[in-house]
């Protein structure tokens, strides 16, 4: 039996055709499609819309606490001038998804085969591990972030941080719920059939939720004049010098601060402007989507004859919520914290009295800026002898300037954002309305790694995708619940570094299948000719290209050389076994 009962399994041998599907629920989908194909474009969309699926799965695991997270101090420190990032990564995504669903499809091969026999085991076994390890290291994120919006947003009364209840025990509680709920979805997955319908249900319930609750807030602010729609609309213009230099609303702050101290605040910035962007990039498409598209399409049963549907679903299911949602998180957040201290922190003015409570969840991460700038005024080796009432009473003989770049910089969350909105809504509405998007985000991601990691651990196994192998692989990414009692800081903030990690791996993926759509010993017949070829490859180029400079980038700023040593020891690895496999065998 294959993998997957309604694949054949050696469909993808050059000069084969594709056989036909015998599940007649395929052969009713496909017929529909025919159909509808002779009615017109009406009509075919019509059919696209109710046979849709694993767009939104995609569209599920895309909005999650990456996304948020990148969208929400991507406002914080650049405003609107990066309302362009978002859309062109996700663009650039969903042509290389394209690409995948084209070559799956086309063969109906099990693509980890293809990559192995046809271009190169280092890159198909590095794909399937990267992709793994992007699901573990992603999910500790999601679990803070879903933790943070039950404590904080949801019901701060009975487990939140002024509950009366303990940390660890508000923590291990509100975990213990997320997690228990995301398995409880993910389970109906694994069981297969009407399972794999009632989770992709559930998945386009819970993005809708995501989508109409930010847009809800945009609404609310634009309709209270709070968000200008000229500077919006200039955003979407690229500003590239942004990637060595503040914006002019942060600048007039910077120049205030003591000539020999402004380096300090300018790298800070700017180092932490290049993490988000990176961050912004890679949580559009990370590398275990493109493991989870061919596979749950596969799974679905569908062939060479949905290429069109799955175009059209990636579009619609995954382009659009993307960015609506990403889009309003961006506006919120730029209109309510760029350039802006966070009250209570530090007075308006040199002299003044500070007249505001402080968010109690902000006051760590101000003193952690506070005490950066002492070490970097006194050095390293002299900070490491203070005390901490020394280094406490040095951060607050810091001059006003300091302290208010201090104050614009705090890691805020989805509970700082709700409460800016408490005078236009109320507060309980604000938290709630904020509460529900951010878990909503938090568990589509959640549900979405656990269901992708079962499919990563049968596919390492050569194992079908059900029963206890995919149920183990699955409860792997509960080591993602630990991920809350180990960070201290901002619960939104963690996906930024896990981000940037996902960004290194992958290129792995989309130069996997570039090379794989070029490969006429495993695409065959099915494999584009003429201008389709040339267009698929410009565009899989312009992809692949743009993916593999944000690698670099992000190797390089990470760990330099060592980075650039390691990218270049993996392309040798995978040449020398490209070449050693085809070297002929002697006697």
């Amino acid at each position: 039996m294959t993998a997957y009962q309604n694949q054949p399994e050696a469909s993808g041998s050059p000069g084969n055709e594709q056989v036909m599907h015998v599940n007649p629920r395929i052969e009713k989908d496909r017929q529909m499609i025919l159909d509808a194909e002779k009615k017109g474009t009406g009509a075919l969309c019509k059919v696209f819309l109710k046979l849709s699926g694993p767009g939104w799965l995609q569209s599920g695991i895309t909005l999650g606490g990456g996304s948020l997270s990148s969208s929400l101090y991507l406002g914080v420190l650049v405003g609107f001038s990066f309302m362009w990032l978002q859309p062109l990564a996700m663009i650039l995504g969903v042509i290389m998804l394209s690409a995948i669903a084209y070559v799956t499809l086309s063969t109906g091969d099990r693509p980890l085969r293809g990559i192995n026999e046809h271009v190169s085991p280092v890159l198909g076994w590095g794909w399937l591990i990267a992709s793994m390890m992007a699901n573990l290291v992603w999910s500790l994120p999601q679990f803070a972030l879903g933790t943070a919006a039950l404590r904080q947003n949801l019901l701060p009364g009975l487990i939140g941080p002024d509950s009366g209840m303990g940390e660890i025990q508000g923590k291990m509680i509100a975990g213990g719920a997320f997690l228990a709920i995301c398995l409880g979805v993910t389970m109906t997955y694994s069981a297969g059939g009407k399972g794999v319908k009632i989770f992709e249900i559930m998945i386009k319930t819970i993005v809708s939720i995501i989508v109409l609750s930010f847009l809800g807030v945009v609404v609310k602010l634009s309709i209270e004049g709070e968000i200008i729609w000229s500077e919006i609309l200039s955003g979407l213009i690229p500003d590239l010098s942004l990637f060595n230099k503040p914006t002019d609303e942060i600048m007039p702050h910077i120049e205030k601060v003591a000539e020999n101290f402004r380096p300090f605040w300018t790298n800070m910035i700017v180092g932490q402007q290049r993490d988000v962007m990176i961050s912004a990039a890679a949580t559009a498409v990370g590398i275990n989507m493109t493991f989870l598209l061919p596979y749950s399409m596969l799974r679905k049963g569908w062939d060479k004859h949905f290429r069109g549907l799955a175009i059209f679903d990636l579009s619609t299911g995954l382009f659009i919520p993307f960015i609506i949602a990403t889009g309003c998180v961006v506006i919120a957040s730029s209109s309510q914290f760029h350039g802006v201290p966070a009250q209570g922190l530090v007075a308006d003015e040199p002299g003044g009295e500070i007249t505001a409570e402080p968010a109690a969840n902000l006051v760590g991460s101000y003193k952690k800026l506070l005490a950066s700038r002492v070490n970097f005024d006194i050095g390293a080796e002299e900070f490491a002898k203070l005390a901490p009432e020394q280094v406490t009473a040095k951060s607050e003989a810091l001059p006003w300037a300091d302290k208010r770049m201090a104050a614009m910089l705090v890691k805020r969350d989805a509970f700082n954002l709700a409460d800016t909105l408490a005078p236009l809504t109320g507060k309980a509405v604000a938290q709630y309305l904020f509460g529900f998007g951010v878990i909503g985000m938090a568990m589509s991601a959640a549900t979405m790694l656990m269901t992708i990691n079962g499919l990563c651990f049968c596919e390492l196994l050569g194992r079908p995708p059900r029963g206890w192998t995919q149920k183990f692989g699955t409860l792997m990414v509960s080591v993602g619940a630990l991920g809350p009692f180990f960070w201290t800081e901002a619960a939104p903030y963690l996906a930024i570094p896990t981000s940037v990690f996902a960004m290194v791996l992958l290129p792995i993926a989309y130069f996997a299948f570039f090379l794989l759509m070029n490969q006429k010993t495993f695409m065959g017949n099915n494999m584009p000719t003429g201008g389709k070829r040339i267009l698929w490859n410009v565009l899989m180029a312009l992809a692949s290209g743009a993916a593999a400079l944000g690698s670099i980038w992000s190797l390089w700023s990470k760990l330099r050389w060592l980075g650039i040593v390691l990218l270049i020891t993996f392309i040798a690895l995978c040449v020398v076994v490209h070449f050693a496999r085809k070297k002929p065998q002697t006697a």
